[in-house]
This record gives C-alpha cells, sequence and structure tokens, in this order.
C-alpha cells in the first residue's frame, strides 16, 4: 500500500466519483481506477458500491476512509517536520475546527498566517466540536479549533477569544418585543437546535443545568447541523435557538432575527493539540499569531 494509493482513495471517497477525482489529482481515470483496483485486489475486499455510473463507499470503505486519512495526516506531518528539520517552513499544516470558529473567527487568522508563511498550506475541515476531538486524537489534524469545553486529558488547550452566546427569535415571535427575559421562560418557546456533539448546544445546556434547568425541560422541535440552518428555521417562524452572536450578526443587522432580552455568560474559543505529538513550527506559528494563552492542565 503506498500513500499515492491512499490520497487516490480518498479522492474519490470524497467526491464518490472517479472522474471528478482524477480531475482534482490531476491524473488520468484509468490511474485513479487501477489504484483503487489495486488496493481492493490486494486485500480482497470491496471499497465501493457500484450503482450504474454511480459510487458510493461500502460499510468496509467507511472503515477504511477514517485510518486512510490519519494516515495520510501524519506523513505530511512527518514531511512538514523534514522541511523546518532542513532550514525551511514548507508544506501541509492539517487543522480541523468546529462551524463556528471555521466560518467566522479562523479566516481572518489564517490571511493573516499566510503572509507570515507563505510556503505553509493549511488544509481546514469543518465539523463540531466532538469531531475535532476525534480528529486531533487520530492524528487527522495537529491543531484543533473549538468553543467550549473539552474533557480530553491526551489533548493540551490553549485560550485564543472570546464569545458571545446570543438567543435569537424571529420578528413574530414573543420574545422579540419582550423587554427582559430570564432563563426560566425559556420552556415557553419552541426551539431549533445544532446536533448533539455541537459546542455551542454543549455550552448552552451546561448552563441550563447550571440554573437547575434540565435541558430536556426545552421543546426542540428540529435538530440541524450547521448554523446557518438553524438561523434559516428560526427565520421561518421555528421557535427560538442559541447561536455565536458572530453566527447572528448579519440576520440580526438585516432585522431577519431579533435577539431576545437574555445577557447570557462568555464563552472561550480553544487550540487543542495532543501532548504526545510533535508540534511543529507551522503549528506554533499559528498560535502565536492567534495570541494562544496555555490553559493550566
Amino acid at each position: 500500500m503506498t500513500l499515492e494509493q491512499l490520497r487516490i482513495f480518498l479522492a474519490v471517497a470524497e467526491r464518490e466519483h472517479v472522474t471528478r477525482a482524477a480531475a482534482a489529482l490531476h491524473l488520468t481515470q484509468s490511474a485513479v481506477s487501477a489504484a483503487i483496483r489495486a488496493l481492493e485486489g490486494r486485500h480482497g475486499i470491496a471499497l465501493f458500491h457500484r450503482i450504474g455510473r454511480r459510487i458510493e463507499l461500502t460499510t468496509e470503505g467507511r472503515i477504511f476512509r477514517t485510518e486512510a486519512a490519519a494516515v495520510l495526516a501524519r506523513a505530511e506531518a512527518a514531511e512538514l517536520v523534514l522541511s523546518e528539520l532542513g532550514g525551511t517552513l514548507r508544506g501541509t499544516l492539517r487543522v480541523q475546527a468546529s462551524q463556528t470558529v471555521a466560518s467566522y473567527w479562523l479566516p481572518p487568522l489564517l490571511v493573516r498566517f499566510h503572509a507570515a508563511c507563505p510556503g505553509v498550506t493549511v488544509e481546514v475541515g469543518a465539523g463540531n466540536t466532538t469531531s475535532v476531538v476525534e480528529a486531533v486524537l487520530r492524528g487527522e489534524a495537529e491543531l484543533g479549533f473549538v468553543e467550549g469545553e473539552v474533557a480530553e486529558p491526551a489533548l493540551r488547550q490553549a485560550v485564543l477569544a472570546r464569545d458571545q452566546l446570543v438567543i435569537v427569535v424571529g420578528p413574530r415571535h414573543p420574545w422579540a418585543r419582550a423587554k427582559s427575559l430570564r432563563l426560566a421562560d425559556l420552556p415557553q418557546s419552541r426551539w431549533v437546535m445544532r446536533e448533539a456533539g455541537s459546542g455551542t448546544r454543549a455550552a448552552f445546556e451546561e448552563l441550563l443545568r447550571g440554573a437547575g434547568l434540565p435541558p430536556e425541560a426545552l421543546s426542540v422541535i428540529l435538530e440541524l447541523p450547521s448554523n446557518e440552518a438553524v438561523l434559516a428555521a428560526v427565520e421561518a417562524d421555528g421557535g427560538a435557538t442559541v447561536v455565536s452572536e458572530r453566527a447572528a450578526g448579519p440576520h440580526l443587522a438585516a432585522g431577519l432575527l431579533v435577539r431576545a432580552p437574555i445577557v447570557l455568560p462568555p464563552r472561550s474559543f480553544k487550540a487543542l493539540r495532543h501532548r504526545e505529538r510533535y508540534s511543529s513550527r507551522a503549528s506554533r506559528a499559528l498560535l502565536a499569531l492567534a495570541g494562544a494563552v496555555e490553559a493550566a492542565q
């Protein structure tokens, strides 16, 4: 098995299309197909279902995808280390970030990083806090950026910035005209929430528990996998939701949403890195630009 075969497999798995993967890799379609056949033939296993002109991952393919991504990420991290040892700063730095961080806080930082370290390519994957933690633990990413608390002793955490959670509703919601709101009033509305594993949802539910209000007391009618989906549902009179002020800002400015009259405590954006893995100069440079302050461990 070669790294090139892993790159090809992951490109096909991501697109579920041989021709598009070949174009992205600047290879011929026959070369891509041959690499997949070689992997399947060597190990006597089908990685993809062939359904007409479509392909999709088999159960075995999905399991292998996780391992292949981790191996390729570690290989790229090793290449970055060698470039640094040779006196250059060139290679690929893999980063995973939760959606709020990836969409609203990280991009300006990466622009500054590129100006400071133009030889380093940063590959960013977005998910929720749980998936980011798993990616750093597996070695798929050297750095993770999340909001909220992470209870994982294998990871070092550094505080990056403050973030403000807000509760927002549509203009026709009763809370849009309310003068004040208490945590005890929150069960009076329907709610649209991010999925389980979201740092935003975890932080909000922890706040509710601290106030003696079980999260199950809220009537959650929808769980959606992104901030934009949640906000769109609330704009359509789906009820109330809690999101980062950074995510809600454009919707509030446009009058599509209204901020409910309640102040929630701030939270922190944090950087995560594995305690036992080498910390590349590129990752240290990125954290320095972010003003990271490592928490006491």
